[in-house]
């Protein structure tokens, strides 16, 4: 930890450490107030934005801005997406065939509403079409990632500052995102009566009784036994995305190893003996155990560590349009997503993930989807269609899209 030119510079162990504590503070504010809980807010989410406000309240006291080191916090988002792969089975890939092609088709048409949304908004404010295209899927659906590499595009047809305006648009997107899922679940589960697979095992984390964790009988092999399998896991889906890159495709690491997942647990003869004297471990407490610590711990992490004093100077014109594209989204989530999906409780499941992604992040959309399935139960099809669409297919409809928009 170093202090320069003002800012707090926090190393990647005392940051990890933090966002542990953040994590806990969550969890104890969502055992303090019952909204909380009742609207399915993600534990690391209460707890991250306790934090961020507070660093942006000693920012505004001191001039001092804190600024943490997140290498470790990505290597949680790949150590998550792997364990989504080891717990996908091609059934359910089959399964999920055509609700997969139908969400991605309700979420094409999404993202084009999404940017004539921003564009509309922005000509109302007499900003730039531009920032409007900023505050759409380049930001929204897009996230930080893309916001960054389109910047100097933008910058480049006359955007003073689109790398700001992006990531702050980026910003209150993944809050608002952390915000929306939990409630349209519940309203959506309670208004149509729908209940979920009490009896199926959890994607992520486990089921709450009472208020506590169901007794699962976990030993330190059984954790080993499941990190072995996501580091074989990791390591195939490394070389897949080497050899992607050599033929000139790039893909985000987590993705790539989501997929090394999907076919280890696929594609490996059950035949074949492992060092462990254990079957691969799809679906089982360990896994689900690190699937929660580690999304867990990204989330408090992504959202501590916002810069929310950046954001001051933008709010105006930049809340405008988030405030028209939240409005937009749960219209769209009521209207279009839930009715499209089935209208049962695995389509409310996929509503929360829908509002994770449309305006922030795909691991914010497993995290509502995590927490409205610990309150209500398993959805194995939302936990497959989600993750694929989210972190895969719309990263390459965006591609196509924000050109065609400029």
């Amino acid at each position: 930890m170093e202090l320069i030119e003002q800012t707090l510079r926090i190393e990647t162990f005392l940051a990890v450490t933090l966002g542990i504590v953040v994590l806990f503070v969550g969890k104890r504010l969502n055992a303090r107030f019952a909204f909380l809980r009742n609207f399915s807010i993600p534990e690391p989410v209460s707890g991250g934005l306790v934090f961020s406000l507070l660093f942006a309240v000693v920012y505004m006291v001191s001039g001092v801005g804190v600024e943490f080191s997140l290498a470790a916090r990505d290597m949680l988002l790949i150590y998550f997406f792997t364990t989504i792969g080891i717990n996908a089975s091609f059934r359910d890939l089959l399964t999920g065939g055509r609700p997969l092609v139908l969400l991605l088709l309700i979420t094409v048409v999404y993202m084009v509403m999404q940017n004539f949304v921003g564009i509309g908004v922005a000509t109302l404010l007499e900003q730039p079409h531009e920032v409007g295209l900023i505050g759409g899927t380049v930001s929204l659906i897009g996230g930080h990632g893309t916001s960054i590499a389109w910047a100097p595009r933008f910058e480049e047809m006359g955007i003073v500052g689109a790398s700001e305006i992006g990531i702050a648009s980026a910003t209150f997107g993944l809050i608002l995102a952390s915000l929306m899922g939990g409630p349209l679940a519940k309203f959506l589960i309670q208004r149509h009566q729908l209940s979920g697979g009490t009896d199926e095992p959890l994607d992520i984390g486990r089921r709450f009784e009472d208020g506590k964790h169901a007794e699962t009988g976990l030993t330190y092999l059984d954790f080993l036994d499941a990190v072995l399998a996501i580091h074989a896991s990791i390591i195939l889906g490394f070389l897949i995305n080497e050899g992607l890159q050599q033929a000139g495709v790039h893909l985000p690491m987590f993705v790539t190893c989501l997929f090394g997942g999907i076919l280890l647990t696929n594609l490996r003869p059950k035949s074949w003996p492992r060092i462990t004297g254990t079957e691969w471990p799809s679906r089982k407490p360990a896994i689900a155990l690190i699937a929660d610590i580690s999304l867990g711990t990204f989330l408090a992490m992504s959202l501590m560590s916002m810069q929310l004093w950046t954001l001051i100077d933008l709010a105006g014109p930049i809340l405008a349009i988030l405030a028209a594209q939240a409005l937009l989204t749960v219209a769209f989530v009521l209207l279009i997503v839930f009715r499209v999906m089935g209208r049962n409780y695995d389509a409310a499941v996929v509503s929360a993930g829908f509002g994770g992604y449309a305006l922030g992040a795909t691991p914010t959309a497993m995290a509502n989807m995590s927490a409205v399935t610990q309150r209500y139960g398993a959805s194995h099809l939302a936990f497959i269609t989600v993750p694929l669409v989210g972190a895969f297919f719309i990263d390459l409809v965006n591609a196509a899209l924000i050109p065609l928009f400029l």
